[in-house]
């Protein structure tokens, strides 16, 4: 093969690589979302796919190492055949059937999308590496390996472009139609691989495998990739959880973590080893660092934890996987290889998604996994030791013990706040990270003592103290004021409700008197007699429940069994059992349970189910809408929470009004510095109906001329833009809505 050619045949295995990484992650979020007015709006919806994806991926890549060992024109041939049999599966799109009202998500998320993709992901799953196993037995020279960062080009690739460019500009319906037409066009270039494939080699009986004995792969450096995969990639699912959980619950934050984690394999599998041993060797110095930050919660320090988090993430995923790199076998052995770099995945995977869920009551897999990497990661020091000398290795053991000594030490005298000597001990300990760097089990134990410092104990005691919860659905933190006087609920960084002890039939946080929701259902009796019916969507503490009026029908709607505990089975708090205790608690997702009650059975309708600032779109779309309007009598009265630190769902709400012929009026409550010290917090509700009288008697006369912006505590006119499209199960996007750019 001349050099032209070589070229040729290089770009040709490229171009395929890199369009069946970019199908397969293009298709992750797009199937997510056609699934969401299914399955609900589960936070834990995205982590269950993931691990279904994961196992896909596992199951391409073991077919991709069984398949190397027949002669290389059978592989094509069945190779082929199988793209053939997966079309039976286009257009995209998923199966026809709902899961049970009372099925759980965990089991439904999998079987879903299985059914759905299973063949379609199965067979462009093995392109990967079953492409650079056909490239290096055509005949062609160079690095197989380094094909597989360009794959991961294509996955970050196409990674972004749905939410950037497909999901804010196409319908679902068009977009399976675009990604129909890009698996035929990759089954095109697979065909003409096989081609090269089937020139280059003898007979249709003729071993693939090559002549002369092929390198023993021990089991225990097998399980070693395992591991160094495994890390990475629970790593990069736990770096979501804490962030979107602790952090901040910012809208697309989840393509990051997963964006850097595909970039980490660009840099580890390169040709140009120079950058990924740099990391590798900085990698140390970077957890130490960052180690500082993992247990900031909430927006102070908020960015300064992001940051740590996403650069320890990057330098630990680029440090293991150049260590994968280092230790890969001939290309020969390949596919067994990357067999086995999917197996870590899926136990990373399964380890966050399924096992962390069930065993910690908090994030506690972060932690677990950042001293996982730092037992794993490359043995090259920042300073330069002569590790031939054993007196070495026992400085070096004695740094890490003193370092987790000291740390536990630390933590246990100043548990709550950050003192000028618990920064001194912090730095000390820091800087023996630095120096033990290298030496595995010392660095583990400096790591150790850093975390316990840094926040770790802190945190043990709440777990162990019973004030955190955990369920499929979300981590809780039940807060008390020093005097106690005042309890609140909180979900990551968001509030779901609050409660003083002394006053415990007071609606107060986002549900004052004051506050659009708390007008509407003051009045309710006034509007629509003493009998009222009202559906509350979305729990949290029971707040509401204190405004409910004697010969009142209340239900509640909520998705998570663990929220009915805390709100009533447990007692933490007592709104319900005070107020409302004999009030219908249906549990399932709201848009799904709504849609069985009978028609026109409420009056007022609250609409307060976002468990953080990462809003489930499922519940603002047309057809969401249309259930709601199904469910509320002619003149009944819909109210919307919309207060949100990110995104701007005024323009969405109003659209969504003006298309289902709603009239709408918006309040934002600004609570005075002598209110807040009471418990009250800012709000922003709307308040919909067919009926403009209705809404009238609520609102009182609202000035026109002034915007929907304007920040008053006054009801507001709500009027819809024509630059905002509506949303519906066929489309919808965050990204217009995002408060970064906009401008009010």
């Amino acid at each position: 093969m001349n050099g032209t050619e070589a070229r040729g045949s290089r770009g040709l295995f490229l171009l395929t690589i890199l369009t069946g990484s970019f199908l397969l992650f293009l298709v992750q979020p797009m199937i997510a979302r056609m699934a969401l007015p299914r399955l609900g709006g589960a936070p834990a919806v995205w982590n269950s796919a993931m691990l279904v994806y994961q196992a896909l991926l596992l199951a391409g890549y073991a077919y991709a190492h069984r398949l190397a060992r027949e002669p290389a024109r059978r592989q094509a041939m069945i190779h082929i055949a199988l793209f053939a049999v997966a079309l039976l599966w286009l257009p995209l799109g998923l199966v026809d059937m709902n899961p049970p009202a009372d099925g759980s998500p965990i089991f439904w998320v999998p079987w879903l999308l299985v059914a759905s993709i299973g063949p379609l992901f199965f067979v462009v799953a093995a392109q990967a590496p079953l492409m650079q196993r056909w490239y290096a037995i055509s005949g062609n020279k160079g690095e197989p390996y380094a094909l597989y960062a360009a794959s991961n080009i294509g996955s970050f690739a196409g990674l972004l472009t749905y939410p950037l460019l497909v999901e804010p500009f196409t319908a679902l319906n068009s977009q399976k139609w675009l990604w129909s037409g890009i698996y035929l066009l990759l089954m095109a270039l697979v065909a003409i691989c096989a081609l090269k494939v089937w020139h280059a080699s003898g007979s249709l009986f003729t071993s693939a495998e090559p002549a002369e004995p092929t390198e023993h792969i021990s089991w225990r450096r097998r399980l070693y990739w395992i591991a160094l995969a495994a890390v990475p990639s629970g790593l990069m699912l736990s770096t979501t959880s804490h962030l979107t959980t602790d952090l901040m619950a910012m809208p697309l934050l989840w393509v990051i973590p997963l964006a850097i984690y595909l970039l980490s394999f660009s840099v580890a599998f390169a040709d140009n080893q120079r950058p990924a041993y740099w990391i590798s060797r900085l990698a140390p110095l970077v957890m130490v660092v960052a180690g500082s930050f993992i247990f900031l919660q909430g927006t102070k320090g908020a960015i300064n934890g992001l940051v740590a988090s996403l650069g320890l993430l990057f330098a630990v995923a680029v440090a293991l996987h150049n260590e994968m790199y280092r230790t890969r076998p001939a290309p020969s052995q390949l596919t067994g290889f990357y067999l086995m770099m999917s197996v870590g995945g899926v136990v990373g995977g399964l380890f966050c998604a399924i096992v962390a869920p069930l065993l910690f009551n908090w994030t506690w897999e972060h932690p677990i996994l950042i001293l996982a990497a730092a037992l794993l990661l490359p043995k090259i020091t920042l300073v330069s030791f002569d590790k031939t000398d054993g007196k070495v290795a026992y400085v070096m053991a004695a740094s890490g013990v003193m370092a987790l000594v000291l740390g536990i030490y630390g933590a246990v005298s100043e548990p709550y706040v950050m003192t000028v000597p618990k920064v001194i001990m912090a730095s000390i300990v820091i800087v023996v990270g630095a120096l033990v760097a290298g030496f595995r089990v010392p660095f583990l134990l400096a790591m150790a003592g850093l975390l316990t410092l840094n926040g770790g104990y802190y945190n043990a005691q709440l777990s162990m103290d019973g004030a955190r919860m955990r369920s499929y659905f979300g981590t809780y933190t039940v807060n008390s004021s020093d005097s106690g006087r005042v309890r609140w609920l909180t979900h990551g960084t968001t509030m779901h409700g609050m409660q003083l002890l002394d006053e415990p039939t007071r609606p107060i946080s986002y549900y004052t008197p004051e506050s659009g929701v708390g007008l509407a259902l003051a009045k309710t009796p006034e509007l629509y007699g003493n009998g009222a019916s009202v559906g509350i969507v979305g729990l949290g503490t029971g707040t509401l429940a204190c405004y409910r009026k004697p010969g009142q029908t209340w239900q509640f709607f909520e998705i998570d069994p663990l929220i009915i505990e805390i709100a009533r089975d447990r007692k933490i708090f007592s709104f319900l059992e005070k107020c409302a205790p004999d009030a219908i608690i249906t549990l399932g997702d709201a848009r799904l349970t709504i849609a069985e009650v009978p028609k026109g059975k409420f009056d007022v309708l609250v609409l307060d189910a976002f468990s953080s600032d990462a809003i489930p779109l499922h519940l603002l779309t047309k057809e969401a809408f249309q259930t709601y309007g199904r469910a509320l009598k002619p003149g009944g009265m819909l109210l919307v929470h919309i207060s949100n630190r990110y995104i701007d769902l005024k323009p969405v709400v109003a659209a969504e009004a003006k298309l289902n012929g709603w009239v709408a009026a918006l309040r934002h409550d600004g609570p005075t510095e002598k209110m807040v010290s009471r418990g009250a917090r800012p709000s922003v509700w709307i308040a919909l109906s067919r009926d403009p009288q209705k809404l009238a008697q609520l609102t009182g006369k609202m000035d026109a001329k002034k915007s929907a912006f304007y920040d008053a505590d006054q009801w507001l006119e709500l009027p819809a833009s024509n630059d905002t499209r509506a949303w519906t199960d066929d489309y919808a996007s965050v990204l217009p809505h995002l408060m970064f750019w906009k401008k009010e």
